[in-house]
């Protein structure tokens, strides 16, 4: 709620819904299990719980969305009834339910620890732009997925080919996240201020899902009013 740049932003309007309804919507279009909105203010869960949806309420203070969702889990799930738990950001109203569906699949393989998704870049501009994280995925260019070697604000790899768009969005076994939010902040994960490095440099796996299209993250008024009218 206290966005600077889009004060109040969970509870703006788009098409007759408060943003984080949209993203509950989009949630439970993937229909990949229960849906939680895990939020530190009171108004959101009340708005959550007068749409007929679930919210836990978190400490405010909490570092990151990872410590945020392994509270919200402890508490819809102190018994680990549920092996996994995506994280999708409540600024996302026009995600597309197949990329949440694509990136739990990966969990498929029982070696990999936290599943993502990336995008092929096709807008020049991206390719230079430090807002847009790139990762670096081992093997073919035109596999459904592959194993994240990399993440940076910088252009990489260098050469000729391919350069993917990072979806902040995961889904992380159960036991992953309980070892991920134990693990002291990174060296590399500071300097690119990027928290899945983290991971990486602890030696988790991380696999990503090739798909379509980056959902839109509502940031600025301009950003809201593009996604009033995507989604209209």
């Amino acid at each position: 709620m206290g966005s600077t740049r889009l004060p109040g932003k969970p509870l703006v309007d788009i098409c007759g819904f408060p943003m984080i309804i949209q993203c509950l919507h989009r949630a439970e279009e993937a229909a990949v299990g229960p849906v939680v909105i895990a939020c530190a203010d009171p108004e959101i869960a009340e708005v959550v719980a007068a749409a007929g949806g679930e919210a836990v309420l978190t400490d405010p203070n909490l570092p990151s969305g990872s410590d945020r969702i392994q509270a919200a889990l402890a508490s819809f799930d102190p018994m680990g009834a549920h092996d996994a738990v995506v994280n999708l950001q409540g600024d996302l109203p026009t995600l597309d339910p197949s990329i949440v569906r694509a990136t739990v699949a990966i969990l498929d393989d029982p070696a990999v620890d936290i599943a993502t998704a990336v995008c092929a870049i096709t807008e020049e501009s991206e390719r230079e732009n430090p807002n847009v994280v790139k990762a670096v995925i081992a093997g073919e260019a035109e596999a459904a997925s592959g194993r994240a070697l990399y993440f940076s604000r910088a252009t990489i790899p260098a050469g000729p080919g391919s350069h993917f768009h990072h979806i902040g969005l995961y889904a992380y076994r159960r036991a992953a996240l309980e070892r991920f939010v134990t693990l002291p902040a990174s060296q590399l994960e500071e300097r690119e201020r990027l928290e899945q490095l983290r991971a990486l440099e602890a030696g988790m796996r991380i696999d990503a899902a090739l798909v379509d299209t980056v959902p839109l993250g509502v940031d600025t008024p301009a950003d809201l009013e593009r996604a009033r009218a995507l989604l209209s």
